[in-house]
């Protein structure tokens, strides 16, 4: 019985024996790995997902409301400025307008009639001053009668009254002739609502209204689009938002047209980012747009924020601990395996950060760390990856 638990007792020291050798053999065993090596020549885009947009977009409609009389746009038209795209039923508009015509009329021929009295008492009142005159030297001298000269010196009186009369019915008559023609430019400007044109040259996106439809004021008839100010609306991320400035090369690829790639450039950075979504609004403005373009549509925005002659690049999937900053990568050393802080600037498209502080001079950085590294392990470097 001694012997049997002997027996086992020696195989069983004997299996732990042959693991833990074959274990210490796996892991003092050289690990195969792959290295980065620097690249030349570089491109740093930021990647940024948005829409295609217009910086001049207008809902235009009437200011007064009644029914639709005449249309004359419909989706996709081009039209200039100042062309007629709707109007109104007007009859009771224009009948006010002939009305305050008349008016205006009336006020010039009250005008003239005034004028006319004005012309009429001067005369009167200079032949009563000169008579009056006359008569007054004529009583100095004992020649006529003093009742005489105080009718002359009356009726000289009368007559200035009269033209004061006069001269303050022109300008009751003036204030009434301006009244009247203000009421028109009114009248006019209210029947100028009843016709709609265009603000500025434009395309029609859509026709809200139909003929025979009673409108309230403000409601949109037409979406107008200058087509010139169509432009690429990005959203990046705040964290990579930080290099990008106006004047910048960008390239866009539309949804519809997966296979073109249009050249643009930076236009405008938002103010204000989205507080949600943590996203900066970049906008871009194609140098050779599609012909054809569709609002809202989804447009892939790459923005080249920097041009790296040689550049050590190092996938981000390799960083731990990244902070935007610094991160900890494994590389060789030696020979040997070892973990290093290092720092890294630009992050590029395809998620790889740009080393530019920490490395050792010999070092090699690790693409793609295994489950079994540990520091002070053999290394033996098998490929490179980069150019």
């Amino acid at each position: 019985m001694n012997k049997r638990l002997l027996t086992y007792l020696f195989v069983a020291i004997a299996l732990a024996v042959i693991g833990a050798a074959v274990t210490l053999f796996f892991q003092m065993r050289p690990v195969f790995v792959t290295v980065v090596v620097p690249e030349q020549n570089v491109p740093v885009r930021v990647f940024g997902l948005g829409t295609v947009e217009a910086r001049i977009v207008s809902k235009i409609g009437f200011e007064i409301g009644a029914t639709i009389l005449e249309l004359r746009a419909d989706h996709g038209d081009v039209v200039k400025k100042g062309d007629v795209l709707a109007r109104l039923h007007a009859a009771a508009q224009e009948a006010k307008v002939v009305r305050a015509k008349a008016i205006v009329l009336s006020a010039e021929a009250g005008l003239v009639k005034v004028e006319a009295n004005i012309a009429k008492a001067r005369a009167v009142f200079a032949q009563k001053q000169a008579t009056n005159r006359r008569v007054q030297q004529l009583a100095d001298r004992k020649v006529v009668s003093e009742q005489t000269a105080e009718e002359t010196q009356r009726d000289e009186g009368v007559a200035k009254a009269d033209l004061t009369v006069a001269l303050a019915e022109a300008e009751v008559a003036n204030a009434f002739l301006a009244d009247a023609r203000a009421q028109l430019q009114v009248e006019e400007a209210l029947l100028a609502q009843y016709v709609l044109t265009a603000p500025f040259d434009a395309m029609v996106v859509e026709r809200h209204k139909e003929l025979g439809t009673v409108i309230r004021a403000g409601d949109s008839i037409f979406t107008l689009v200058a087509p010139e100010t169509v432009w690429g609306l990005a959203y990046i991320d705040e964290s990579r938002a930080g290099p990008i400035v106006e004047g910048q090369a960008a390239i866009v690829r539309l949804r519809s047209l997966p296979q073109q790639r249009f050249e643009a450039k930076v236009v405008r950075i938002g103010i204000e980012s989205d507080r949600v979504n943590e996203e900066r609004r970049v906008y871009v403005k194609c140098g050779q747009c599609p012909p054809q373009f569709h609002l809202g549509e989804q447009a892939e925005v790459l923005i080249t924020v920097a041009h790296l002659d040689r550049a050590l690049l190092v996938p981000e999937a390799a960083v731990q601990g990244f902070d935007g900053t610094t991160g900890t990568v494994w590389m060789v050393e030696n020979g040997q395996l070892a973990r290093r802080a290092l720092t890294f600037r630009y992050r590029t498209e395809d998620a790889r950060l740009e080393v530019v502080g920490g490395l050792p001079d010999q070092a090699q950085i690790v693409a793609a760390p295994g489950a079994g590294f540990r520091e002070g392990r053999a290394a033996r470097v098998v490929a490179e990856t980069g150019k």
